[in-house]
């Protein structure tokens, strides 16, 4: 088992002191690797292996001549802007029409107004207002329209009552390109009723690791789908090259994550690929050769490196290999500060990304302004040349003057715009509907206990049955897909509201209950459980165990199947995971991926018609091998030692042979060899983890070697060797704290130390405690006064007071104790947390989380 912190290669170190004041400068942003800037950007790399594309939207004579003559009129300034794409939270219309930037977008969980319930009329007002004030040349001098982006990723996700489509996993299992082709369209259409332009879809990432928190936002394992999507639905999304290329009834699209992006280490999100060159291309570049082919406008650079090198910062593949050799003529752009990233770079400056081939940076936060600034004095001073300005902003008018925003009415006066019948109407859902049925895979059926006959008495249970949230998953309103009710969701439905129409119109009974319980013994039962929603990083897990730690839901079943109750599971999910004790406890079992919206078609499938006729066969295949144990995460077809619990391609149709029986291996070991230390800090911060101070209501990162903050003060301190340590002096005035966070607040997984027996450790040296209270903390939220069920302090003052003062010594905390307060240790955000009040003076080192450290530990609590 790989231990997350161990695999990541980056780490993110505290400068000595003498660098102070450039390390404030230069932010805790992880690099990759150490020494990264220094090392040549295109050893050992061939071009060679990368083709020359027949791109079929060519180049017009007369489109470029306009962006010369656009290009020669404008100023240094007017270019930089073109570059620059903020966040709708942080930027105002005013704002825009000062700087006219070029794009800007919605992130996930963003809303006009602020407003989760915003209208369709309230997108289209802002799209309307932030077109007027970037036409406006009153003050920058430049009518350029700008254009808006969204992560329209599975339909218009974003806005309430949209058509949801079954996450990527499921329309790979579908593997019908056609199909794509068409939910592409909807998607487009739906995007253009609220007045957006750009779409940032589709994910082209070939995932070889499911341990990955964006599996299933990869359709396959299969490069082979993979390409074949990438065209299917950039044609859906932008038109054919030679029928309705970005007309009226399109949207332009972005082919993502630019490169390697499911293929990291450990599956880590934002993490390292270390495939060779040919790998790379054979693998993780089919959806790129195939969509841009058909003529992808735009690429978002990928937050992943390559060899210890971050992608945004990679002049080989973002110059060289995409636009030189494969002949892209359209823009790069960003991801989310994803250029802050780079070795030497912050979220407000980093000409490096500019330099290697980002055309535009996407910069949430309110950092735009400071980066735009910068950019542009390092035009001046020579960092950045001027022709590589030029060439960035011919590429962005380029795309622009195809997608014809010159010419176009402003986005309240466009086709679709106002159109709200279209958003989430029958016909769309239909297509959502066909994509539900079509992507469920059937894995076990014993007896042909499918399809269900709808007269009988049916139960439906788990927390799934009834949760449209859940079924959607993550990117689905907000951005991580929680805090969503049935009640977002107006027009679509429940997997049991379908259930329930079918039978009660065939004349038999059904009856909801999550627990499971019920007055009358049904003559079967519905389970539908899975995984709860998440997004990019917050669902990396260490292993594929369902529910590990936690079998609750594999106890529903077995009560049911206690009771003589045939079982029926719909398990929700965003990648294959280890479910061999589910699977032995059902009668048939169903991987129902993560739907969207239509949860109803899932009844059409399930069950047979009143006469017994068939209404839907199964037609899913699996599109990722299904793992035999918690550990086979690379699991992938024409892996030299293939061996799934079942293969690619795999899926039972009605009539066909079972093939699982009920005495799979539901037994695994932790190999205790396999956990090693989790190392948080030492003198250097180890990756995932970052340092932060939070005092008097404020929260800072750790940026140098010195920090005051309310009543804390910060500095390194030497321990074995220079700056080793840190030393922390609160004044009594207000509390403090010292937090050890993870890298974007992502929560990590951390279960796998808690079946180590491990202890939550550090070394420390209490100079003045005496009039002190001090405890120990983890939580799940990382925000700088977090609520929730998920966090616990423990007071260690005590423990703390006994030490020798004035000299180092060791402190550990068996992290049972953390659980028994309601710590969900699969989700850490702050794995430690030193909360400090009174009158302080100490210093802590060698912060780790040690295996099998428990039983022994200063405080234990087996």
């Amino acid at each position: 088992m790989e231990i997350k912190s161990i695999v990541i290669a980056s780490v993110t170190t505290l400068l000595l002191a003498g660098c102070a004041k450039d390390q404030e400068q230069s932010n805790t942003v992880d690099p990759t690797t150490p020494g990264e800037s220094s090392q040549p950007d295109n050893s050992n790399q061939t071009a060679d292996i990368w083709p020359k594309l027949d791109i079929v939207v060519k180049q017009d004579p007369a489109i470029e001549a306009r962006i010369a003559e656009l290009l020669g009129s404008m100023t240094l300034e007017q270019k930089v802007a073109q570059m620059i794409q903020p966040e709708i939270r942080d930027i105002t219309v005013e704002d825009m029409r000062k700087y006219g930037f070029g794009s800007y977008l919605n992130g996930g969980g963003a809303f006009p107004n602020n407003n989760k319930h915003a209208t369709p009329a309230d997108w289209i007002q802002l799209a309307e207002d932030m077109y007027q004030a970037s036409v406006d040349d009153s003050l920058d001098g430049s009518s350029i329209p700008t254009m808006w982006g969204t992560d329209a990723v599975h339909g218009h996700n974003n806005v309430i009552g949209a058509t949801l489509f079954p996450h990527n996993i499921g329309l790979g299992a579908a593997n019908n390109p056609e199909l794509i082709e068409k939910i592409a369209n909807v998607t487009a259409t739906e995007v253009m009723v609220t007045g957006i332009d750009w779409v940032f879809a589709p994910t082209v990432a070939t995932v070889r690791d499911d341990r990955w928190g964006r599996t299933y936002e990869g359709y396959s394992e299969d490069p082979v789908i993979v390409g074949e999507y990438a065209k299917a639905i950039i044609n859906g999304l932008q038109g054919h090259a030679n029928k309705d290329f970005l007309s009226d009834n399109r949207v332009i699209s972005t082919v993502k994550h630019f490169l390697g992006d499911g293929g990291t280490e450990g599956g880590d999100d934002q993490g390292n690929n270390v495939a060779s060159e040919q790998e790379l291309f054979d693998i993780h570049a089919q959806g790129y050769v195939e969509g841009l082919t058909v003529g992808a406008q735009t690429v978002m650079a990928s937050f992943n490196s390559w060899h210890g090198r971050k992608i945004h910062g990679s002049k080989y593949l973002l110059t060289d290999v995409l636009k030189d050799r494969m002949g892209f003529d359209g823009f790069v752009v960003g991801d989310w500060n994803g250029h802050g990233q780079i070795a030497g770079c912050t979220n407000d400056n980093c000409p490096q990304a500019v330099n290697a081939g980002l055309d535009v940076y996407m910069v949430p936060t309110q950092a735009w302004k400071p980066l735009y600034e910068n950019t542009i004095a390092q035009v001046k001073d020579g960092t950045i040349p001027l022709s590589r300005i030029d060439d960035a902003v011919t590429r962005i008018l380029r795309v622009k003057l195809r997608a014809g925003l010159f010419d176009k009415p402003s986005p309240a006066k466009r086709k679709f715009s106002g159109k709200t019948e279209l958003i989430g109407q029958d016909a769309h859902r239909e297509v959502a509907r066909q994509a539900v049925r079509e992507s469920l895979v059937l894995l076990k059926n014993k007896a042909n206990l499918l399809p269900l006959d709808p007269t009988q008495t049916i139960l439906v249970a788990g927390d799934g049955a009834n949760n449209i949230g859940k079924q959607s998953g993550g990117w689905t309103i907000t951005w991580q897909g929680t805090n969503n009710t049935n009640a977002d969701f107006p027009g679509g439905s429940s997997i049991y509201d379908g259930i329930k129409a079918q039978v009660e119109a065939a004349g038999g009974t059904v009856t909801l209950s999550e627990q499971g319980n019920f007055s009358q013994k049904p003559d079967v039962a519905i389970v539908v459980f899975g995984e709860e929603p998440y997004a990019e990083g917050h669902g990396d897990r260490e292993n594929l165990e369902y529910q590990r730690g936690n079998k609750t839901d594999l106890a529903l079943l077995k009560k049911l199947k206690s009771q003589g109750i045939p079982v029926v599971s719909v398990f929700i999910s965003g990648r294959p995971m280890w479910v061999n004790a589910e699977l032995n406890s059902s009668d048939a079992f169903v991987a129902a991926w993560l739907p969207g919206s239509e949860g109803l078609a899932i009844a059409d499938v399930l069950l047979a018609n009143k006469d017994g006729s068939l209404q839907h066969d199964f037609k899913g295949k699996l599109s990722y091998s299904w793992p035999k144990s918690p550990t086979q995460a690379v699991l992938n077809r024409g892996d030299d030692d293939y061996a799934p619990l079942l293969p690619y391609g795999f899926g039972l149709t009605y009539g066909d042979e079972n093939v699982l029986a009920d005495n799979l291996n539901e037994s695994f070991e932790l190999d205790m060899d396999d956990v090693q230390v989790r190392k948080m800090f030492d003198g250097t911060m180890h990756a995932p983890w970052e340092m932060a101070l939070l005092s008097g209501g404020q929260y800072v990162n750790v940026s140098a070697s010195v920090h005051t903050l309310g009543s804390l003060t910060f500095r390194t301190v030497d321990k074995v060797v220079q700056e080793d340590a840190v030393k922390l002096t609160v004044d009594g005035t207000q509390p403090a704290e010292l937090r050890i966070v993870s890298k974007s607040h992502f929560r990590e997984d951390m279960l796998s130390d808690l079946q180590a027996n491990a202890a939550l450790s550090f070394e420390v040296k209490a100079d003045d405690i005496d009039n002190a209270s001090i405890k120990l903390g983890m939580n799940c939220e990382g925000t700088a006064d977090p609520e929730g069920s998920c966090r616990a302090y423990l007071d260690i003052t005590e423990y703390l007071q006994q030490l020798p003062q004035g000299e180092w010594g060791e402190m550990s905390v068996d992290l049972a104790c953390f659980t028994a307060q309601g710590i969900r240790l699969g989700d850490i955000v702050v794995p430690f947390a030193l909360s400090m009040e009174g009158n302080v003076d100490l210093s802590v080192t060698n912060i780790a989380s040690v295996p099998g450290k428990a039983d022994a530990a200063t405080l234990s609590c087996q």
